[in-house]
């Protein structure tokens, strides 16, 4: 991402909003409270920003953006990034809170990880839940993950001049090898059939790429056995159906089996669900729970649309209702930002 990201510290916080979910509602939801003069900190189980957009489909295209007739999953991220970067909201990534109680109006939210957050309210986002990566089943995975073995990709320039193999059949896989193509010196796509679940037009640039060398096709294959030093990879091992094995040399690997998604702790947080979703007042997007909102795919309500921008108007909502129990004692006059401007 071009932004450089604002990465909270280990120890308490405490803010104005806990916003859990780093996805497109999320990030409008800093952008919202940021204009209204409401701080924020954010927290996502994944190790990057962007939700599943920028972990399942970074390349696929969006056509119902306002304004942009057509524009690419992460490319939304990254401009949404960048509209709420003036606010300065801080992160916490690759971890998930567990526990949330309130006492004199103050929200403690704990994570997986220790850390707390002291907050005046919560923002849910978490579209449909939890995510985390479907972890191929291979002995010792775990050993190398975070160093040669990724389930998203944040910085493209690390795999410069290097051997990477991805795994899966979907848009991640196909996106990730065209666009890496660009940085690494060779990619191997192993799948376990020849035929491709991502977009026509990926597929038609990975077999391009195929046909110059930059990419090899390893199908139908699957992953059997990581072989390495320490955390770093040196080759993994591959085998078909008739148990027929290939070693490739590789420096890196990012397994792109999709993401799993749980409701996980938050079934006890007092909130009211429908069906793993959490059901919220349409006038305000608050729960069932006074102080704690839901925007995005994770709000449930009668004739709820699932789309992005239905997100964007819930965030909306969210902050201008929020703002009462940040600033009780504060009127809020409504202004357009075209006459209000951005804080200096």
């Amino acid at each position: 991402m071009a932004q450089k990201l604002r990465m909270a510290n280990k120890n308490n916080k405490s803010t104005d909003v806990l916003i859990i979910g780093a996805g497109p509602s999320g990030l409008f939801s800093i952008f919202q409270l940021g204009m209204l003069g409401i701080k924020c900190v954010v927290i996502d189980s994944l190790d990057s920003i962007g939700g599943q957009c920028s972990a399942l489909y970074p390349e696929k295209p969006i056509y119902d953006i306002p304004a942009y007739p057509i524009v690419s999953a992460q490319s939304l991220i990254d401009n949404l990034l960048e509209q709420a970067s003036p606010f300065n909201p801080e992160f916490i990534l690759s971890d998930t809170v567990v526990d949330i109680t309130k006492e004199n109006a103050i929200f403690k939210a704990v994570t997986k990880a220790g850390i707390t957050v002291f907050s005046k309210a919560v923002i849910i986002s978490t579209g449909g839940g939890a995510f985390g990566p479907n972890r191929p089943p291979l002995e010792g995975i775990e050993n190398f993950e975070g160093s040669s073995v990724f389930y998203s990709v944040t910085d493209k320039l690390k795999f410069k001049g290097a051997n990477v193999a991805i795994a899966g059949g979907g848009d991640s896989a196909a996106d990730w090898a065209v666009e890496l193509s660009n940085f690494a010196n060779k990619i191997y796509v192993v799948h376990r059939r020849d035929k491709f679940r991502a977009a026509d037009s990926t597929i038609e640039k990975m077999r391009m790429l195929v046909n110059s060398g930059k990419i090899e096709l390893v199908v139908p294959y699957q992953l059997s056995a990581l072989n390495g030093d320490a955390a770093y990879l040196k080759s993994i091992e591959v085998s078909d159906l008739n148990n027929n094995k290939k070693v490739l040399d590789v420096d890196y690997l990012l397994p792109f089996f999709g993401l799993k998604t749980e409701v996980g702790p938050m079934v006890n947080w007092d909130l009211k669900l429908d069906d793993n979703r959490v059901l919220v007042d349409t006038v305000s997007m608050q729960t069932s729970r006074e102080g704690i909102f839901a925007v995005g795919d994770i709000a449930s309500y009668n004739c709820k649309l699932k789309l992005i921008l239905t997100g964007f108007a819930e965030a909306a909502l969210a902050a201008h209702n929020i703002y009462k129990i940040i600033f009780p004692e504060k009127a809020l006059h409504f202004e357009y930002s075209t006459t209000k401007g951005l804080p200096s």
